[in-house]
């Protein structure tokens, strides 16, 4: 075991005998890979207009008040688990600022065992096209946007939620897998397949997708992430 596997080993058991200050350094400790999936996960609409940084810090105080759940019930990894807390607290931050614009398919996201949303696929298709910034992009980006929402549409549900993880998130395939309530085998096929199939579509747009930004770059194979 390295040095960060025991201190992180030492913080979750100082948490689990009640050592409040566990959870502000474990909360710490993943407050990165938090950020990235709230950016990731964040309605268009809202940027400028919502930061971040506030949702985590509310993310937090969400945490602190259910952190007996996680020490007393739960059997998932700690990642996984704050990551469903920042989720939820996420998704009350879209009812709150959007109210009826939104569909009520939060909590479908945040289930493992239920269905996805369209959230998902605008979240992929941003993340793919977001570079393209300059006015002479316009057209072009939104003719991509279209061609890969009906790609991503187009998917298995629980295919395209593992390519957002895996590539969007940066989860390793154990916390894909945990998170999705599937077996890690079935996971890594679901991401092997989903990029196979979007690449297919990037490779399409030769125009969009070329030179030192192509649909290698855009689509990075997370498979060597490792595991905490």
């Amino acid at each position: 075991m390295t040095d960060a596997s025991k201190d992180f080993s030492g913080m979750l058991s100082r948490l689990k005998s009640g050592d409040d200050g566990a959870l502000a350094e474990l909360f710490s400790k993943h407050r990165q890979r938090l950020w990235r999936m709230v950016n990731f996960r964040l309605d268009r609409r809202l940027q400028g207009r919502v930061d971040a940084e506030d949702i985590l810090q509310e993310a937090y105080l969400a945490a602190a008040k259910r952190v007996h759940h996680f020490t007393e019930e739960s059997s998932a990894s700690f990642f996984v688990w704050l990551r469903m807390i920042v989720m939820q607290t996420l998704i009350d931050v879209h009812r709150r600022h959007l109210g009826a614009q939104i569909r009520d398919a939060g909590r479908e996201i945040a289930s493992p065992g239920g269905a996805y949303s369209q959230t998902t696929t605008v979240s992929v298709v941003a993340g793919l096209v977001g570079h393209l910034t300059s006015p002479s992009h316009a057209a072009a980006r939104a003719e991509a946007s279209a061609q890969l929402e009906t790609a991503l549409e187009a998917m298995d549900p629980i295919d395209r939620e593992v390519l957002a993880l895996r590539h969007f998130e940066e989860l390793t395939n154990s916390e894909v897998a945990e998170a999705l309530g599937i077996q890690q085998k079935a996971a890594s096929i679901r991401y092997v397949r989903a990029i196979k199939r979007l690449k297919g579509v990037l490779y399409q747009l030769p125009d969009l997708f070329s030179g030192q930004y192509n649909a290698e770059h855009a689509l990075t194979d997370n498979t060597e992430t490792t595991d905490e």
